[in-house]
């Protein structure tokens, strides 16, 4: 969420906000309810200062005098009760209002309408030559038996799959070299509910505006998250944070849940996008400095980069949008890895800068100690690893002539030592 303030002394920068970010939102209509907002609470203050006068005045006046002014004291209390019942019906649209009005985005940020304008800030790795050709992640999948997509369907419809044997020990070894370099890294372990409420996913600035793309229950109110970015940022909400505690920094391993609304074409295939898939995520929240946030983006980002390049994959960093970014988010970088089957790099990671949009939202703050306000925290987030959509590299790079895969250095230790995957019919696993 904005502050106010800033809206009502630069509405054009946030007319321009979004327009760039391609969001519907009236300002005008926003700053109409505001001023009618104001002008409302006055008058009930103004009321309300008139009733404490009058009544006190009461037992000081004399009988003759006394009914006329409880007489006003009656018709004043229920022109302020009136007043009231407007003004709750005044604050709940522009409540509404505000919560649709986008975070402007950094001025480095490139202008774009989706993602095939985000702009490319470096390359890493080296793309590999094949000298034979080369299987997807599916086929290769199927021939090594440790891929079932068709019974994935079977049990639970559409862009759904199992991992077994190999495919499924490849999966947590991954998720558990993430672990491990974040608690390394000095980041504090967190496992985390996945069903939210519908104030968690307001806070984090998912809810309006992604509802679409979430499983709700609907008997329980209660919404199957896509990220475990919602709890990580939602734990210290309506809290007041000691300064010396910041930053924070967490990271949880979880189950995602999304429903992948519009998705069509390649996206589709295989492990690409999927509803239901396993991510390591890092959340920072961090004092309200620009100087902070730009550094613990760069942290968070080298985080990432520092899984990928030990998983030795080539990818790139990308510079997103500002059609591509999110209604919370002033600057993102995407890792986005090489996969040989889709012949490009695609998103594997999002490491995003919110400021304090999401503080607001969630009434997250910290106490200054120089000035004792009360001052709304920033928070960052960004993907560790999130599997199996990074399996389509891992399998489709490291595969070798002979129908195995090459197990990463790194991920041998959680696999037993175990060098390669070979294909089932060598005996590795059974075919489904």
């Amino acid at each position: 969420m904005i502050d106010i303030k800033q809206i009502r002394e630069n509405p054009e920068k946030f007319k321009k906000a979004a327009k760039d970010k391609y969001f519907d939102v009236d300002i005008d209509k926003l700053l109409g309810f505001d001023a009618r907002l104001r002008y409302r609470k006055t008058q009930l203050q103004d009321i309300s200062t008139r009733i404490n006068e009058l009544g006190k005045s009461v037992p000081k006046l004399p009988k003759a005098e006394r009914q006329q002014v409880i007489t006003e004291l009656s018709k004043l209390k229920q022109k302020a009760s009136a007043l009231d019942e407007k003004l709750k019906e005044l604050q709940r649209k522009f409540d509404e209002l505000m919560l649709y009005v986008p975070q402007p985005a950094d001025d480095d940020v490139p202008l774009g309408k989706d993602d095939t304008e985000n702009v490319e800030i470096r390359k890493e790795g080296e793309i590999r030559e094949f000298d034979f050709e080369p299987k997807d992640h599916v086929q290769l999948g199927l021939d090594l038996g440790i891929i079932d997509i068709e019974r994935g369907v079977k049990l639970a419809g559409t862009r759904n799959y199992l991992l077994k044997g190999d495919g499924a020990l490849l999966h947590w070894a991954l998720l558990r070299f993430a672990i491990d370099s974040m608690v390394n890294k000095g980041y504090v372990p967190m496992s985390v509910p996945v069903l939210m409420k519908d104030e968690a996913m307001t806070g984090t600035g998912f809810f309006p505006g992604s509802e679409d793309q979430t499983y709700q229950t609907v008997r329980d109110n209660l919404n199957l998250a896509g990220t475990a970015e919602v709890p990580l940022t939602a734990y210290h909400s309506g809290e007041i944070l000691k300064a010396e505690q910041l930053p924070l920094k967490y990271f949880a391993l979880s189950s995602c849940f999304r429903r992948e609304a519009g998705a069509a074409g390649k996206d589709t295939y295989g492990l690409y996008r999927i509803h239901q898939f396993d991510k390591v995520e890092q959340v920072v929240i961090c004092k309200n400095s620009v100087e902070e946030s730009n550094k613990f983006h760069d942290e968070i980002l080298a985080n990432s980069e520092a899984v990928m390049q030990a998983l030795e994959l080539p990818y790139r960093i990308v510079n997103v949008c500002t059609g591509d970014l999110g209604r919370g988010q002033a600057k993102k970088f995407d890792i986005e890895a090489w996969m040989p089957s889709r012949g490009n790099y695609c998103e594997t990671h999002s490491a995003s800068k919110l400021y304090d949009f999401q503080a607001r939202r969630l009434n997250l703050r910290y106490k200054d100690p120089a000035t004792k306000k009360n001052i709304f925290c920033h928070t960052l987030n960004n993907t560790v690893i999130a599997s199996p959509r990074i399996l389509i590299p891992i399998l489709e790079l490291y595969q070798n002539a002979d129908g195995s895969v090459t197990i990463p250095k790194v991920l041998r230790p959680y696999m037993g030592g175990k060098e390669k995957l070979v294909p089932a019919k060598a005996g590795n696993q059974e075919q489904p």
